[in-house]
């Protein structure tokens, strides 16, 4: 991408979420299927078909339209939080930013200078700042200028050799992120500097950390700031973002009574965090005390014990709707009351989940899966609301738009999908 000079003085009232903010004659392409015929994704491997075999692929798509300009798969896809607006990163070591609210979307921009696949990333709060990471351990932050029509680099870091995820913070200009090597890390984007700050890094943990969120952030002001993360080596750890220091450390010895679970998940909400085993195992933790209160292993008698893992976790945050998400490699999505910590209700796809999240201030779930297909359940009473199908590989990862009226995926084959779930 070719650097530009930004307007610091550009009011921020052009960061609109009107129909229009984006117009065909000041974007760079307009995505168009000439022959109009639906994506097909790319070159299927064939080696595995026997003589006389033949290749059957469900053609049936009910999506609202798609993005296939990657050319790999599709590992994220991030929403931005005020324009019909969304980035995805691929195997492709690009991500693309594109709109969401017209057939077809319009291409905005393209996020250059990645040396591996882009896995993890996200916007900040106030949709200024795009932060993408790959597998390389390279870090780039983009800034918004023309109201989010161009976006033009504003720094980068590589501290390690492998990122494995990126949380923006929810409300200020900060981001984390955990590497293979255990380490931790928390930068400012500092706008006053126009650089990317470090505040801390932590190196707790033994083997990769896997997981992390900011916490106790909703009343809390800049100058507090706390991030949990979680670790294959059974660890749970609460950071202080400004000095580095634990607030506390949770080990598989004592406080999970010698259960080593390589914690593989993690989601917060208000004074609680879940988070999920390779080994099936669940943990609540109350991350203000640091004490376990809730812990069970939700799957027995697997024949395949990777089939135990907790890929996914949601929490409801509806007034009255006091549910627990929970999804596993197995297929199995199961709904845990969060005031009695039981198990309320529960759904078997046919192959793995791997996201789930509720449409906010709802009792709706969205759930994607290894199957192709991005399902919605009223998680009162599970049924099922929507199936959206059209890819011809598992859904790696989807974001929920236009306060849930749409969900946009992350294909496995390199394309997304835009879903109308109302």
């Amino acid at each position: 991408m070719h650097e530009e000079n930004v307007n610091e003085n550009k009011p921020e009232e052009h960061l609109s979420d009107e129909e229009g903010y984006v117009r065909e004659d000041e974007v760079e392409e307009v995505l168009d299927n000439d022959n109009g015929e639906e994506p097909s994704g790319h070159d299927m491997d064939l080696d595995g078909l026997q003589e006389g075999e033949t290749l059957e692929i469900d053609m049936s798509n009910n999506s609202w339209t798609y993005f296939d300009k990657h050319q790999d798969s599709i590992f994220t896809v991030l929403r931005h939080p005020k324009l019909p607006l969304v980035a995805s990163g691929g195997g492709d070591n690009t991500a693309y930013l594109w709109t969401t609210h017209s057939q077809p979307p319009k291409f905005v921009g393209e996020i250059e200078g990645h040396k591996e696949s882009v896995i993890s990333g996200g916007f900040t709060a106030d949709g200024k700042y795009l932060v993408t990471t790959d597998m390389s351990g390279l870090v780039q932050v983009h800034k918004a200028s023309k109201g989010g029509e161009k976006w033009v680099k504003f720094g980068d870091l590589e501290q390690v050799d492998e990122v494995l995820w990126v949380s923006v913070h929810p409300k200020y200009l900060y981001f984390a992120f955990g590497a293979l090597d255990g380490s931790v890390w928390v930068y400012q984007i500092d706008e006053a500097s126009k650089s990317l700050v470090q505040l801390m890094s932590g190196f707790s943990h033994s083997l990769e950390c896997n997981g992390g969120v900011f916490v106790n952030w909703e009343n809390s002001d800049e100058n507090d700031m706390t991030l949990l993360t979680v670790s294959e080596d059974g660890s749970v750890a609460s950071w202080n973002c400004f000095t580095g220091a634990l607030n506390f450390k949770l080990s598989p010895e004592d406080e999970f009574k010698g259960v080593e679970s390589p914690w593989v998940s993690v989601a917060s909400y208000n004074h609680m965090v879940a988070i999920g085993g390779r080994d099936g195992q669940l943990a609540i933790v109350n991350n203000e005390s640091g004490k376990v209160v809730f812990s069970t292993k939700v799957l027995e008698n697997t024949e395949d014990e990777a089939e135990l893992s907790i890929e996914a976790l949601a929490w409801s945050n509806a007034p009255s709707v006091n549910l627990l998400a929970v999804g596993t490699v197995s297929g199995d999505m199961l709904l845990f009351d969060t005031l009695q910590w039981r198990l309320r209700r529960s759904i078997q796809l046919e192959d793995t989940i791997t996201k789930l999240a509720f449409i906010d201030n709802t009792p709706f779930l969205i759930g994607s899966s290894m199957n192709g297909k991005i399902y919605k359940w009223d998680a009162r009473t599970t049924e099922e609301l929507f199936v959206g199908v059209g890819h011809n590989m598992g859904i790696l990862d989807f974001c929920i738009v236009e306060g849930g009226k749409k969900a946009v995926t992350a294909g496995d084959e390199g394309v997304s999908l835009v879903y109308s779930l109302v």
